[in-house]
């Protein structure tokens, strides 16, 4: 489930093309998008819940760190890392003991985690769907968002948007009938997040094997 956790955050940076279809969920997501597109470094909390066809779910939790200036990301989860400096990109497999590195991508033809709080921007069709209440959290703007790519293996991405016109939780329906929810528990932005923070060092990861597919 790990690794499928990988694939899926993977899939929201693969996109291109945006088709308008409701006037109220463009406006909503433009002054979202404005207002990501203002920080300069991001920092977040977050937790992701995935629950397959059975009814079997499976939780977790990670942190983003993100200097968009600089096109830099890490991002940390109990089993996996993924570190990149803008030009590579090291993907930790703390289970299997390896680190991949491959070279990061960052045309306007390839999204990457850079792009994670804007990734609707590109590929969809999209709608706004009636508020809803979130515990503690408040009132909720709703868009539902569909692939436009028919060989798409998800039919459906839900965003939930808080007053602040932050994201608050990103729900992605599988074909299979899985479902993946990334929740956004802390939002940090225009923090000092120190450079090192964004280069592979080889003697945090002690014992793993390096294979570079770049």
């Amino acid at each position: 489930m790990m690794k499928k956790l990988i694939y899926v955050w993977v899939a929201l940076f693969s996109i291109s093309s945006l088709y308008a279809q409701d006037n109220f969920a463009k406006n909503l997501l433009d002054e979202v998008s404005k207002k990501y597109d203002s920080y300069k470094t991001i920092q977040s909390d977050f937790t992701f819940k995935a629950t397959n066809a059975q009814g079997e779910s499976y939780s977790d939790k990670g942190q983003l760190f993100l200097n968009k200036a600089k096109q830099n990301y890490h991002i940390v989860l109990p089993a996996q890392e993924l570190i990149s400096d803008g030009k590579s990109v090291w993907s930790v497999l703390k289970e299997d003991k390896e680190i991949q590195v491959t070279d990061a991508e960052n045309n306007d033809q390839s999204i990457g985690p850079n792009n994670i709080f804007t990734f609707y921007r590109k590929g969809y069709k999209y709608i706004s769907m009636d508020d809803e209440t979130v515990d503690k959290a408040g009132k909720m703007n709703v868009v539902e968002l569909s692939p436009i790519d028919s060989k798409s293996n998800y039919f459906k991405i839900k965003v939930r948007i808080n007053k602040n016109k932050h994201i608050h939780d990103v729900a992605i329906f599988d074909k299979s009938g899985a479902k993946y929810t990334y929740t956004i528990q802390t939002l940090y932005v225009n923090h000092q997040i120190a450079d090192s923070h964004f280069v592979y060092e080889k003697n945090k990861f002690p014992g793993m094997e390096l294979v570079d597919l770049r």
